[in-house]
């Protein structure tokens, strides 16, 4: 199999010359001009950042492609779907505010801003697909399904659950509706808090497999022989009283976040950039962030997201290891930053898996601009 290309610019500006340059001329130099944008709407998908956490993409970075995107005669719209753990984005309002105070304003990314899976993250498409080993359709949100071009824009980090957070993470578990983040999450079915349930009924209404009843307590009970585990009830819930098991282990994840990935990008143009700096140890998701486990190293683009994310591995593993940092103080007997974070995470699954199914290559040539 022929390498994908991958190029790479350092975080290193001399005077008059800002990244936000140095991004334009690395998505340039890799391809982007080459994708017809003309009066095409073009997903941007990134993520926005749990309130707390400032260890997210700044912003400006959005706006270098979503200018770039404009210039090439497309329609961009920044774009994530609703999550399925209890924050300040489970739904598209508190979304939509939580993007606004870390400033992804309009004014400042250049374009709109949509949540894909709608309100309470139940507007979605299934879309069939093939080659895969732990589904055949996936649960996509509807806008990110209604573009004509998808770009991923990934803080490149470790993660908690899947090894490392990259561009298919990114793109997989982040496009996912909550139906799909509960498929690629869990192994089973959700539940109810009981302390937590009002009893309003609403989780029932909302049920098309009726499996939700009332007891004697007029508690909400989930009948798990009748779920068919879509996890509208955890949507609707206004009082965060339903909850899914997060009991899927690394490696089935990063298979199942994989064949999300290929299901968001067949058929169409995709195209990849991925940040590596302030390299936390978790997850944007979390609500506050570690201190970064190795120096900024730098900017990666690529039509590949399998290369990609194997060439950001590759960089940070290379890395120095700073002492005062996760990394630091858990030592480095798996002689891998991202093993020696998490011990119990299968980074190696999610790159395999890509290239078993097609979504690209491991091999990579990179090209340092």
């Amino acid at each position: 199999m022929t390498p994908s290309k991958v190029y790479f610019t350092d975080m290193r500006c001399e005077v008059g010359t800002s990244l936000l340059t140095k991004l334009d001329r690395l998505i340039r130099k890799a391809g982007i001009e080459s994708i017809d944008f003309a009066n095409k709407f073009v997903a941007i998908k990134m993520h926005f950042g749990e309130p707390g956490n400032l260890s997210f993409l700044r912003p400006n970075f959005a706006r270098a492609v979503a200018d770039r995107v404009k210039k090439l005669g497309g329609k961009p719209f920044l774009t994530d779907c609703n999550t399925l753990y209890v924050g300040r984005r489970k739904n598209a309002l508190e979304h939509m505010e939580a993007a606004y105070e870390n400033g992804f304003f309009p004014i400042a990314t250049g374009c709109q801003l949509i949540i894909a899976d709608g309100l309470k993250g139940t507007d979605d498409v299934e879309v069939p697909l093939g080659g895969g080993t732990e589904f055949k359709s996936a649960f996509i949100g509807r806008a990110i399904m209604d573009a004509d071009i998808i770009i991923s824009l990934t803080h490149f980090k470790g993660h908690e659950l899947a090894g490392f957070g990259g561009a298919i993470k990114n793109i997989g578990m982040g496009s996912g509706s909550r139906a799909g983040k509960m498929a690629m999450h869990s192994n089973g079915k959700p539940n109810v808090d009981q302390e937590k349930c009002r009893s309003c009924h609403t989780c029932a209404r909302y049920c098309a497999q009726g499996a939700i009843s009332f007891g004697e307590n007029k508690k909400a009970f989930i009948d798990h022989g009748k779920c068919a585990g879509c996890g509208r009830c955890i949507g609707t819930c206004n009082f965060d009283a339903i909850f899914n098991a997060y009991d899927a282990d690394s490696g089935i994840l990063n298979r199942r976040m994989a064949e999300y990935t290929k299901a968001v990008l067949q058929g169409r143009p995709n195209f990849h950039i991925n940040i590596v700096n302030q390299v936390s140890p978790n997850c944007d998701c979390h609500g506050e962030n570690d201190a970064a486990i190795v120096p900024d190293i730098g900017m990666f683009a690529s039509f590949d997201p399998v290369a990609l994310d194997k060439a950001c591995i590759d960089a940070v593993n290379a890395a120095p290891v700073i002492a005062s940092s996760e990394l630091g103080r858990c030592g480095h007997g798996h002689h891998d930053h991202f093993t020696d974070v998490h011990p119990s995470t299968d980074w190696r699954s999610q790159i395999a898996h890509g290239e078993k199914i097609g979504l690209g290559c491991s091999a990579y040539e990179l090209i340092t601009l």
